[in-house]
């Protein structure tokens, strides 16, 4: 399938997009701290840098796209032109978790994996519950765990 954009059009679209600071994260900063949380942001001295880690609950929080980190959800699709190219991103992002999954294993940080489809996409559970599962989660101190959309309707 080919795209629908040119080149140059799909690669201003593309530098655009965040690395750090993504809409999902400020949006879950905010939450938290609006409920006395406290955190630093993105500490580079810790495997993944983590989006948030909240030092007082030993506590770190990643918010992966789901596109970008390979999730098995509706929201990613590989896409049709650059096939190759995509496959071995997406499989190197996914490589590279695996990796700062199990150094941070070897740490006493408790670590949350929140993903883009539980705010987002046919399968989201809404922001809410993504906020009110977080915060039971710091505050319930589960070892380590995932937030993601959940299929509704299966029999």
């Amino acid at each position: 399938m080919a795209d629908i954009v040119d080149s140059a059009t799909r690669s201003r679209m593309m530098r655009g997009i965040r690395g750090k600071d993504t809409k999902p994260e400020v949006r879950l900063r905010s939450a938290l701290h609006r409920r006395g949380f406290r955190f630093r942001k993105n500490v580079r001295s810790l495997p993944g840098s983590p989006d948030i880690v909240l030092r007082r609950y030993r506590a770190l929080i990643f918010l992966h796209g789901c596109f970008w980190h390979g999730h098995d959800c509706a929201l990613f699709r590989l896409p049709g032109t650059r096939t190759d190219f995509w496959r071995a991103k997406i499989e190197a992002n996914r490589e590279r978790d695996v990796r700062v999954k199990a150094a941070l294993a070897q740490t006493s940080w408790r670590v949350l994996t929140v993903w883009e489809c539980a705010a987002k996409g046919p399968e989201r559970i809404g922001f809410d519950e993504v906020e009110s599962r977080t915060v039971n989660w710091l505050t319930g101190g589960a070892g380590s765990a995932e937030i993601r959309g959940e299929t509704h309707g299966a029999g």
